[in-house]
């Protein structure tokens, strides 16, 4: 989880621009629009995994390396890294692409977060349910 450069075999599970609303005190990205990017981004494969609905259980790791600005492009890589009878384990990736939107000028891509959740499928009433088998889902 602690590569600098973005996986080159596989497109981001999510892609976003900030906007200024999303900014703290400060002027960065307030940290909270990254977790929920992050939340969302590994929901995502956590529930094409389960075919169907799951619950974030745990943040089991966070952590912001770099800040985040209004100018920047974002891309979240999720991808599984355990899979238990119920809960799927995913590690999280975020890069920033920095001066995309600035005319004139290089961009240079930056990691800023990386993050490991935590996710139990459920069914339609939010109690756990199996993990359905590898062979179940369709290619």
């Amino acid at each position: 989880m602690h590569d600098e450069l973005p996986p080159a075999d596989r497109p981001p599970t999510l892609r976003v621009a900030p906007m200024p609303a999303d900014t703290n005190a400060a002027g960065d990205i307030f940290g909270g629009w990254i977790m929920a990017q992050v939340d969302i981004a590994g929901s995502i494969v956590a529930r094409r995994r389960a075919l169907g609905r799951v619950v974030t259980v745990a943040v089991n790791a966070f952590h912001f390396r770099k800040p985040v600005f209004v100018s920047d492009l974002v891309s979240i890589y999720a991808e599984i890294v355990r899979i238990g009878t119920t809960s799927i384990t995913v590690d999280v990736q975020v890069f920033s692409e920095r001066g995309i939107f600035s005319a004139g000028h290089g961009t240079e891509t930056v990691k800023v977060t990386e993050a490991t959740l935590t996710y139990v499928a459920v069914d339609a009433q939010g109690r756990k349910r199996p993990v359905p088998p590898d062979e179940d889902r369709p290619h």
